[in-house]
């Protein structure tokens, strides 16, 4: 399951996961374009970068930097939501 964090200037979203195995927690950033959206994955705490799509190099570099700036409050939320919803080690894609 995903729960919004943050919505930026330019319309890009960050959700994050429930703890998956491991301690990991995954972030999901969105940002809509003409014809669908812009994509792309980190995994923390490693700030993994994965499933780029359409973000260059300065896109994700900006991305990276607030991510960083976020992590512990990310992580900290995810942990919570994890030991509410009882769903740790999981990833179930989900409006929420």
């Amino acid at each position: 399951m995903f729960y919004n964090y943050a919505e930026l200037e330019d319309g890009t979203q960050l959700a994050f996961s429930n703890v998956l195995d491991g301690g990991e927690v995954q972030v999901s950033i969105e940002r809509p374009v003409d014809l669908g959206f812009d994509s792309a994955m980190c995994t923390l705490p490693a700030f993994e970068w994965s499933e780029i799509e359409g973000f260059d190099e300065t896109d994700i570099a900006r991305l990276d930097s607030f991510v960083h700036n976020n992590a512990q409050l990310i992580l900290r939320f995810a942990w919570e939501a994890s030991r509410s919803s009882g769903r740790t080690g999981t990833l179930a894609r989900s409006a929420s």
